[in-house]
């Protein structure tokens, strides 16, 4: 197999404790994998976590040496549980602050006087190369 014929991979990690209770049923997965499978990206393995920093955590370190590219679903959001891009950014190793460009996009979607601390989360991504 050449380079340019190089099987392209990706693991999913549903998020949520909402999935694992059975209180919502993931859609996420079946749309992700279809979607990368038309660009020939071949998702081979998909995990459910809680909504837990550790477990997150544990689930993309075990996951991102096997794989050219890890989604993640769930647990971003202006709720209390919306730890995903905190545990991201915990993964790799590297900061988290507020992107400009995502709080330019929460503006055009919000009255400023509806743009709370809560939904300022939104806006917060990780930063840095990862270790």
């Amino acid at each position: 197999m050449s380079t340019k014929d190089k099987l392209v991979t990706a693991a999913v990690i549903l998020i949520g404790d909402e999935v694992l209770s059975g209180r919502t049923q993931d859609k996420n997965l079946s749309f992700i994998a279809q979607f990368l499978g038309d660009i020939n990206i071949q998702v081979g393995e998909a995990r459910i976590v809680p909504d837990q920093q550790p477990r997150i955590v544990e689930a993309v370190n075990a996951l991102r040496p096997h794989y050219d590219y890890i989604f993640t679903t769930g647990g971003i959001g202006p709720t209390h549980d919306d730890i995903t891009a905190d545990a991201i950014a915990a993964a790799f190793n590297v900061s988290i602050d507020y992107n400009d460009e995502a709080v330019a996009i929460l503006r055009t979607r919000y009255e400023e006087k509806d743009l709370n601390q809560a939904r300022m989360r939104m806006a917060r991504i990780p930063r840095g190369q990862p270790d």
